[in-house]
């Protein structure tokens, strides 16, 4: 990483916890590879500061942007100036733009990197019938760039109805011919994700029923830290093909530092070749 001088610009990641990101070192890499005088550290941020924060990072000139991770996403919605269009179909947003006069500008970003992710893996999602653990910032962006990548059934399991239903209707909505339920009964999935926060901690239950394990489904999960998760380990130990949660942050830590103004399409480009 190049030397932090007066001329350096500043990014972060807001999140809470913050122990888990694995962003910082990812994106500073990138920087370094191309040449950019920026820097991108973590802020924790707990959700009863998150707007007092947001106000204060635009009043600082030399910065450039941010990522906002677990549970900041859906919040980030309302604290934005103004967000894309995806953001707004999902609900959340995960990449924030701090533009010249204080408005920060907001994208949803995590969907496309983590079907980027399974596809590099060789699961191609078209026509897979997927069983989505979560409908938060993260798994809601999970399940709009599953339905744009043409998958046949989505079943979303939840702990909150409401949320649940509300991401249903607008995936209803935006992809009416897309099969959509809430239980994933006896029925066979191809893929199962984790989309929720369950498996950080060691304590946490399994996002999803063991028992889907059974059909040997591809699991891919969101989470980070720690490398295997619970759902991993169990879904190794049933002989299915898995995916760590880091693909899907190396797939779209490009699409963010483009977004946020770090690099120019050409070098963006270029670093998503390598």
């Amino acid at each position: 990483m190049r030397a932090i001088t007066g001329t350096t610009r500043v990014y972060g990641i807001l999140a809470d916890p913050i122990y888990h990101v694995k962003t910082p070192e990812v994106m500073n890499a990138l920087f370094a590879r191309a040449g950019v005088d920026g820097v991108l550290v973590p802020f924790h941020v707990a959700p009863d500061g998150l707007a007092a924060a947001v106000e204060g990072l635009r009043r600082m000139h030399n910065f450039g942007g941010f990522i906002a991770t677990v549970p900041h996403k859906t919040a980030m919605l309302d604290l934005c100036d103004e967000v894309s269009p995806d953001a707004r179909g999902v609900g959340a947003v995960n990449c924030v733009r701090r533009d010249p006069d204080g408005r920060m500008i907001g994208t949803m970003l995590d969907g496309l990197g983590f079907v980027a992710a399974l596809r590099a893996s060789g699961e191609d999602p078209a026509g897979k019938r997927v069983c989505l653990a979560g409908a938060g910032g993260a798994a809601s962006a999970i399940a709009f760039a599953l339905a744009g990548a043409g998958i046949a059934h989505l079943t979303v399991v939840n702990r909150t109805p409401a949320r649940t239903d509300g991401l249903l209707a607008r995936l209803a909505v935006a992809y009416p011919g897309l099969s959509l339920a809430t239980d994933p009964g006896g029925g066979t999935h191809d893929i199962l994700v984790n989309g929720t926060s369950l498996g950080m901690r060691a304590d946490d239950p399994l996002p999803l029923d063991p028992a889907l394990l059974a059909a040997r489904p591809f699991v891919a999960e969101a989470i980070m830290e720690p490398e295997i998760t619970p759902l991993l380990a169990a879904a190794e130990a049933a002989g299915c093909r898995v995916q760590r949660g880091r693909p899907m942050l190396d797939c779209q830590i490009v699409l963010m530092a483009q977004h946020m103004g770090a690099l120019q399409p050409q070098v963006l480009n270029e670093g998503a070749a390598r």
